[in-house]
C-alpha cells in the first residue's frame, strides 16, 4: 500500500471497546481538506503520546495509507508517530459555526436512510452524513451483559493505564470513560421525502454519548434518565441535528450513528439552500 500525508477534521470518535484481536480500539473519522470522508480504524489507544491527543473539531496532519484488512473505501491505517494536531479545535459560536458548516457543506447530505443504503450499494460508501425530519424518541434498554468479561477487563486495564486518546474537557475529566456502559441507546427517527414519512432505528456510538451517561450518572445518581433523555430528546433536536452515519467492520451493511453533530438552527431561507442527496 502506498501511504500519504493528509489532513483530517475529526467528526467522529466512538465510544471504545475491548478488541479481541486489536487489544482496544476505537473508530475515529473525519474529512481531509477535500471533503472526502476518512476513517482511521482501528485507533490503538495505547501507542499515542500526550502531544498527539486530539478533539472533536480539530485538525490533525498525519501519514495514512489504506487499510489492507478493511474493506470498506473509507478505512485507513495511521503512522501513530506522524500525528501532528493544530492548536485547538475549530471553536463553537457563532464564528466557529460559520467555519464548521464550510466543511460540513463539502460533504454529500442525505435526506433518507433509504438513500444513505443505496449509496452504499452503488459505490461502496460506507460513510454518510444524514439529515432526518425529525427525531421520534431515544430507546434505552438494558444491555445483554453489563460488565466487561474478564477478558475484557484485562484488556481495558492496560488500556487505562497507558491513558486514553482524546483530552477531555473539565467534565470529562471526572469520567470512567473505560467503564462498559450497561445500557444501549438507540434513536428512534423519521425522514420525509416526495411528502412520504419514513421511520428507522438506529444504535448511537457516539463518545461523547457514552460521556453524558457517565456524567448524568454521577450527578444524579439512580435520577440519571430524565436529564440524558432531556439532552438527546429535546435538547438537541432542537438544534439542525446531523447523524454522520457508519458501517461496523465485520457487517458492513449494518449502520450505527457514529457521531452526532449539532449545529444552530438557521433561518429558513438559509436552511433551504442546503443540498439534500436522495440517490
Amino acid at each position: 500500500m502506498i501511504s500519504r500525508l493528509e489532513r483530517i477534521l475529526i467528526l467522529c470518535k466512538t465510544y471504545p471497546s475491548p478488541s479481541a484481536k486489536h487489544v482496544e480500539t476505537s473508530c475515529v473519522a473525519g474529512i481531509n481538506e477535500s471533503g472526502d470522508l476518512i476513517r482511521i480504524y482501528p485507533m490503538p489507544f495505547r501507542l499515542v503520546g500526550d502531544e498527539q491527543k486530539f478533539k472533536k473539531w480539530q485538525w490533525i496532519a498525519a501519514r495514512i495509507e489504506k487499510a489492507s484488512n478493511d474493506h470498506r473505501p473509507e478505512s485507513h491505517k495511521i503512522y501513530i508517530d506522524t500525528i501532528e494536531c493544530d492548536d485547538a479545535p475549530i471553536p463553537s459560536g457563532d464564528a466557529g459555526w460559520r467555519v464548521r458548516r464550510q466543511w460540513l457543506n463539502k460533504m454529500s447530505r442525505f435526506a433518507d436512510f433509504t438513500a444513505v443504503e443505496a449509496n452504499r450499494v452503488a459505490h461502496g460508501a460506507t460513510l454518510a452524513l444524514l439529515q432526518p425530519k425529525r427525531i421520534i424518541a431515544l430507546n434505552i434498554k438494558a444491555a445483554s451483559s453489563p460488565e466487561w468479561t474478564e477478558e475484557e477487563k484485562e484488556k481495558l486495564l492496560q488500556m487505562q493505564s497507558q491513558g486514553d486518546l482524546f483530552n477531555a474537557d473539565d467534565e470529562g475529566k471526572r469520567l470512567k470513560l473505560l467503564k462498559k456502559i450497561p445500557f444501549d441507546f438507540h434513536y428512534r427517527y423519521e425522514c420525509e421525502v416526495d411528502g412520504q414519512t419514513y421511520g428507522y432505528k438506529h444504535k448511537l456510538v457516539d463518545w461523547e454519548v457514552g460521556a453524558l451517561y457517565w456524567n448524568v450518572r454521577s450527578r444524579y445518581g439512580e435520577n440519571w434518565e430524565a436529564p440524558f433523555r432531556k439532552k438527546l430528546e429535546e435538547q438537541l433536536p432542537a438544534k439542525d441535528l446531523l447523524f454522520l452515519m457508519g458501517t461496523i467492520h465485520r457487517f458492513p451493511d449494518q449502520w450505527l450513528i457514529v457521531s452526532l453533530i449539532y449545529p444552530p438552527k438557521q433561518p429558513p431561507e438559509v436552511e433551504n439552500q442546503l443540498s439534500l442527496f436522495s440517490l
